[in-house]
């Protein structure tokens, strides 16, 4: 009932389906899915619910697996009044639900470079949560401040410090959901920013299966370190290079299926469920490390329960 939870006037839906909501679509339902109004509404709402009640911030799903079974909790997802972008001198604002790649093509209106942004799927708040990066640039590189709500209904700002930011990851709180971003960017002739980022967009096509059902890159590169120590994956070790040497490359599980165009993309090709997908992941984590010693980590979130076991879809 939505009477046990704090009022809101967002929207609070019960017993929310998943599947539609992420890249791969699969998953099963949220307890609840809540869409707050605003940062105002967002604060209230975390600061009057129940504290034992997980809370999971979730963007576009352009990289997460919602296990069958569904998510116990509220799963929040930020919606418009999340999403504005401005530009100020070298400074660049995002909300957390504005999308990596209008930010990119806003910043570039201005004469600004955020271009690595450009294709990365997803929205700002997941790019801050897992310090996503392309070409080299990371969001460490740029991050100057971001703003969140805690669990308990604090707004908070957050320095690259406070967040210490790790190849692919950062120390957010649980529970926690980022509300905006605030990026520095060198400046750029708008032409020439938009000319680079057609390129990159190009390129990617090329060599990603982007018409395909994924969620990006399924696996991290085994990660190296730069010439000042900061762990990257730069270097040459790939993990599509470690998946395709062991075999791996087009190979399939029911409906799920490692890309033939590129072998670290885990694609549902029509009808899988979550557990498919997750059970091929694993697979190849297995497989790889008995070809090459190496134990590739999941880039992928992978959230909620699955299925009791009787209850397995076909």
């Amino acid at each position: 009932m939505t009477s046990e939870l704090p009022p809101t006037r967002g929207n609070l839906i019960p017993n929310r389906a998943l599947d539609g909501l992420t890249w791969l679509r699969v998953g099963g339902p949220a307890d609840w899915l809540f869409q707050p109004a605003d940062a105002q509404d967002l604060a209230d709402f975390l600061r009057d619910l129940d504290p034992a009640m997980p809370v999971f911030p979730i963007g576009v799903g352009s990289n997460l697996i919602v296990r069958d079974g569904g998510i116990r909790g509220v799963v929040v997802r930020l919606g418009r009044g999340f999403n504005a972008v401005s530009v100020e001198g070298d400074l660049v604002t995002a909300g957390a639900a504005a999308l990596d790649a209008q930010v990119a093509r806003r910043a570039a209106d201005a004469g600004r470079d955020l271009t690595f942004l450009r294709t990365i799927p997803g929205s700002i708040g997941g790019a801050v949560r897992m310090n996503a990066g392309c070409y080299g640039t990371y969001v460490a590189d740029h991050l100057v401040q971001a703003r969140a709500v805690t669990r308990d209904g604090r707004e908070v700002v957050l320095t690259p410090a406070d967040l210490n930011f790790a190849y692919r990851h950062s120390d957010l709180p649980e529970g926690w959901v980022l509300t905006e971003a605030v990026f520095r960017a060198d400046s750029g002739d708008p032409d020439a920013l938009h000319e680079k980022m057609a390129a990159q967009l190009a390129r990617r096509d090329e060599t990603q299966p982007t018409r395909e059902r994924s969620a990006g890159s399924t696996f991290r590169n085994p990660a190296g370190f730069s010439s000042t120590g900061r762990e990257d994956d730069t270097h040459d070790l790939k993990a599509w290079s470690l998946i395709d040497r062991a075999g791996l490359r087009g190979h399939s599980w029911g409906g799920a299926q490692m890309s033939e165009k590129h072998p670290n993309f885990l694609l549902n090709t029509g009808g899988a469920t979550a557990a498919e997908l997750e059970a091929l992941g694993e697979l190849v984590r297995r497989r790889v490390l008995e070809d090459s010693g190496h134990e590739l980590q999941w880039e992928v979130i992978r959230v909620g329960d699955p299925l009791p076991e009787g209850d397995q879809p076909a």
